[in-house]
């Protein structure tokens, strides 16, 4: 199946959004059911006050349905956004993928008015594959709909895991679907808190009473705390339960509510994902770095939260991690940056970035992680000279990247120094601590600015910081230039996935520092197993000599870009 033509975006979303939503019509299109086109369920964050919550309740797509018309292009809060359009989540699914919600004449699916009315009649609604629904956890909270009492976050879990199997029962149970229920997989997309709920649900086999975790096909997280909040660099309390603040705190509530006390103890963090319940490579981090906008408390969240964060979690926090059998750390997650707020005007949630690695995550084609691997660091030679005197000497080193898809007025990932999302290395570890995961992007077909080409491209800008140079923990500033980088360049990469298992990816690239140029040099491709390949694009620091000779740059860097590749959603 392929995503609609936006030509149909205004039709398609009057039937979305109205009354023949799930099929109760006769005029309504077959219902379907079809890889990787799984139910998706919405998972909102946590909601502070009881006002809060009973706003949540008051919205039917709990923030879902929630767009922007702005885009902070830099920043500097002085200067003015700049106009973008985005109509929401909610809409684009809708629009693009054919989505609809799941609501029947004032009815969720919970509701046992969804199926029977009143006088005992069956309503003749159905279930497709392609619906969005909400986890309205929050209902029993508020003063609207209950009694105002806040469930713990495992009664949130084992709710969840009670939703999923309702989904399940509602598309097997349409037959449209033609699926049993052993085949059934949905997608959980969970914001802030809700990512947690997810978490308890699918990594703590006591909080998911149906047996769900096997039917969740990918997980995508907004901004999730998967390693708890911090304020003023003190984790949230475990004694603090005014407002539910505690279920952040990692040492006692997260450790219970995701069985995690035994590599607590090891790791002393919790933003680890059994392997062995749940597969780190089907799980997606999307992570803010825009504290600045964030408005919540009156500004005070973001001031004591600090920087690193998108004004609530910090960056470190915002990511998984998995976690083998044996108890040692695995594979990381899927992540991607985006310069944008935990929520509000600019918010996550609300923006074009989050949604385009979401589309893809959920519906792409070509997955590419993307590992920088340091071979050497060279200093400056005066401060080389004191290494060799036997002086103490360090640095940090800042790695940036931005990846962005061609024609597009935005990221896929961005990490950049100014808003404290790179990656950063010590000099005294570089030698230890040589292999840096950097971000992972998801490709799509539907996305080609040419679909006659089998090939799919992408932009990426990669850089290496000019460090503080400390001698003795004092400042070396001889030869400094702020905002210089031992190494920047940009390059394209070009992928065309094999039509079939006899033949080999096609992988090319150029490096952009003398202008923009097509993907030429082709690389060697290198097999990995489990259908996932490798490609590296060596990267230097280096200086030209008045005879056009290249001299490797003192200070300087030198290693390689891997390219980790494979088809996605085969």
């Amino acid at each position: 199946m392929t995503p609609r033509p936006r030509a149909q975006t205004i039709a398609h979303w009057q039937f979305a959004c109205g009354r023949c939503t799930t099929g109760s019509t006769t005029d309504m299109p077959a219902a379907t059911y079809k890889a990787p086109y799984f139910p998706i369920v919405y998972v909102r964050g946590y909601a502070m006050t009881q006002g809060e919550i009973d706003q949540t309740t008051a919205d039917p797509f709990c923030g879902f349905n929630v767009g922007s018309t702005v885009h902070r292009a830099v920043p500097d809060r002085r200067s003015k956004p700049r106009k973008h359009v985005f109509e929401s989540p909610l809409v684009r699914l809708a629009s693009e993928y054919g989505y609809a919600d799941v609501y029947e004449d004032g009815y969720d699916i919970v509701d046992p008015e969804w199926e029977t009315t009143a006088d005992g009649k069956p309503t003749g609604n159905v279930l497709s594959g392609q619906s969005i629904i909400i986890f309205r956890y929050y209902d029993s909270a508020s003063t609207l709909l209950g009694d105002g009492q806040t469930l713990d976050i495992e009664d949130f879990a084992k709710e969840l895991s009670q939703l999923l199997a309702r989904v399940r029962d509602l598309v097997c149970g349409n037959p449209a679907n033609a699926v049993a229920p052993a085949d059934f997989r949905c997608y959980l997309v969970a914001h802030s808190m809700g990512g947690l709920v997810c978490r308890a649900m699918l990594q703590n086999p006591a909080l998911d009473p149906q047996r769900m975790r096997p039917h969740v096909d990918k997980f995508f997280t907004y901004a999730t705390p998967h390693n708890g909040i911090d304020v003023a660099g003190i984790n949230a309390p475990a004694w603090l339960s005014t407002t539910d603040i505690n279920n952040f705190n990692r040492g006692k509530r997260m450790v219970q509510y995701l069985d995690l006390a035994g590599a607590y103890a090891t790791h002393q963090r919790v933003d680890l994902l059994p392997e062995a319940l749940f597969p780190a490579s089907r799980v997606f981090c999307m992570v803010g770095t825009n504290r600045l906008d964030y408005e919540a408390a009156a500004g005070l969240s973001r001031t004591f939260v600090g920087n690193g964060s998108d004004g609530l979690v910090r960056i470190e926090n915002a990511t998984l991690h998995g976690l083998k059998a044996d108890g040692t750390l695995g594979e990381p997650c899927a992540k991607a940056f985006a310069y944008r707020a935990h929520s509000g005007f600019y918010g996550i949630v609300n923006s074009e970035e989050a949604f385009q690695n979401l589309a893809r995550f959920l519906f792409g084609h070509v997955r590419v992680d993307l590992w920088a691997d340091l071979e050497d660091v060279r200093l400056p030679t005066a401060v080389q000279a004191q290494v060799d005197a036997g002086h103490k000497v360090n640095a940090l080193y800042q790695m940036e990247l931005r990846a962005s898809p061609r024609g597009k007025l935005w990221y896929l990932t961005r990490r950049t120094a100014e808003e404290d999302s790179v990656a950063c290395m010590a000099h005294a570890q570089w030698q230890s601590d040589r292999h840096h995961y950097l971000s992972s992007v998801f490709l799509a077909n539907s996305a080609r600015v040419n679909p006659r080409r089998r090939s799919l491209a992408y932009g990426l800008e990669f850089g290496v910081r000019a460090p503080d140079y400390e001698i003795e923990r004092r400042l070396w500033i001889n030869e400094h230039y702020e905002g210089g980088y031992l190494f920047r360049n940009a390059l394209i990469l070009e992928m065309e996935p094999p039509p079939d298992d006899a033949t080999p990816w096609k992988v090319k690239y150029s490096w952009q520092g003398t202008g923009m140029v097509q993907a030429q040099t082709v690389l060697d491709v290198q097999p990995l197993g489990d259908g996932r390949v490798e490609v590296v694009i060596p990267f230097d620091s280096h200086t030209v000599d008045g005879r056009g000779t290249h001299k490797p740059a003192h200070p300087g860097v030198r290693g390689q870009l891997r390219f980790v590749i494979s088809a996605w959603n085969a």
